[in-house]
């Protein structure tokens, strides 16, 4: 599924200035700055915290490595808001990215405190078109849903439903809301090694609102991205809390595989979901930054064979000679740069910020 241009923009604040890197600059290749960059720089409302980080460096997922800050900090993520001054100043030869606050200059009458309000704050990613992408995807073990809300029959005998449809359905618990996620079983997610299976994906639907509960729920279809069955599952919607993302690449190699695409769309681009075959139990996290790696075309040695000769057949005095097939061994090319944003036990979502060829079920991912 193609994001749109609005999410493009979004995913380009993902979080920078939330941080971490407790690892040493200098274990890294060198921080890369903008040949135009500015000392300071005010935050104004609107700004996304991704396009601040590209007026100061030509990474810009790389902030958190010359962000200045503690390790409680690093643990509770910065908040940037409208007319704080982000200075780049360079500390013990080393730069370093800070908000100048001592530069501001408030008057206040005795006895009187102002604190800002959290809603006032420039959030890692504003509101926008990946906010669903952060509860949607659901991931289960080979028994699915067991004990979810179920849907059983319709105020009438079509098969299809859609929005604005009203529904019953059984095991719905009033302590789970008002609204609740329509779900399907769907794909199994498979390794690209060995084909073992990592998980089972619910095929996300729509959205239900209950208008009665009881031992069977009146419930109304409030959206419907494809039609809606008997026997489709329900589960409570879960709340959209949006997390101060801290972009940084993974201390170790992350070697895995882009094993779907989201919406099964035949290639990817900017903007668009994929899923990964690492998950929590392999070391991924919220956060991780990973290039994309696409496989090189096989390609024979054109250069003249000078093995030995291998006979392939015998026709009265005449000898056939046929040399083996070679090919070169040419390592993937980097193509693009991805963001992790949801993390399972044995898969992972993330999102491509950039690519210069088209993404493809197969392509490799590793530690930029």
């Amino acid at each position: 599924m193609r994001l749109n241009s609005t999410t493009a923009r979004l995913l380009f604040s993902v979080g920078a200035l939330s941080l971490l890197l407790a690892l040493p600059i200098a274990s890294a290749a060198e921080i890369q700055l903008q040949d135009n960059r500015p000392d300071r720089y005010t935050v104004q409302r609107g700004d996304t915290l991704w396009g601040i980080s590209g007026k100061f460096l030509k990474e810009p997922w790389r902030w958190p490595e010359i962000w200045r800050m503690n390790r409680d900090q690093i643990k509770n993520p910065h908040r940037i808001y409208p007319g704080d001054v982000i200075a780049l100043d360079r500390v013990d030869g080393q730069w370093r990215l800070s908000v100048d606050r001592e530069r501001e200059t408030v008057r206040l009458l005795p006895s009187v405190r102002i604190d800002r309000l959290e809603a006032e704050a420039i959030p890692s990613i504003p509101p926008g078109d990946i906010e669903p992408f952060l509860t949607q995807p659901v991931i289960t073990g080979a028994e699915g849903l067991p004990g979810a809300a179920k849907i059983i029959a319709a105020r009438d005998n079509r098969v299809v439903r859609g929005e604005g449809d009203f529904v019953y359905a059984i095991n719905v618990d009033d302590k789970g809301g008002t609204q609740w996620y329509i779900y399907r079983p769907g794909k199994v997610l498979r390794s690209y090694d060995n084909n073992e299976a990592l998980g089972y994906e619910m095929r996300y639907l729509g959205t239900a609102r209950v208008e009665r509960f009881g031992e069977v729920s009146r419930m109304q279809i409030t959206s419907a991205r494809e039609e809606v069955l008997i026997n489709d599952l329900l589960i409570p919607a879960p709340r959209e809390v949006l997390v101060n993302y801290v972009p940084h690449a993974p201390d170790y190699a992350a070697d895995g595989h882009i094993i779907a695409l989201y919406g099964d769309s035949a290639e990817a681009g900017r903007g668009f979901i994929v899923t990964l075959d690492r998950g929590t139990k392999d070391g991924m996290e919220i956060g991780h930054v990973l290039a994309i790696y696409h496989p090189t075309p096989v390609i024979a040695d054109p250069r003249p064979y000078e093995g030995p000769d291998i006979l392939a057949r015998f026709a009265e005095h005449t000898r056939v000679v046929a040399p083996p097939t070679r090919y070169l061994n040419i390592p993937p090319e980097r193509s693009g740069l991805l963001f992790v944003f949801r993390v399972f036990d044995r898969v992972a979502y993330a999102i491509v910020l950039n690519a210069a060829e088209p993404v493809v079920v197969g392509d490799l991912v590793r530690k930029p």
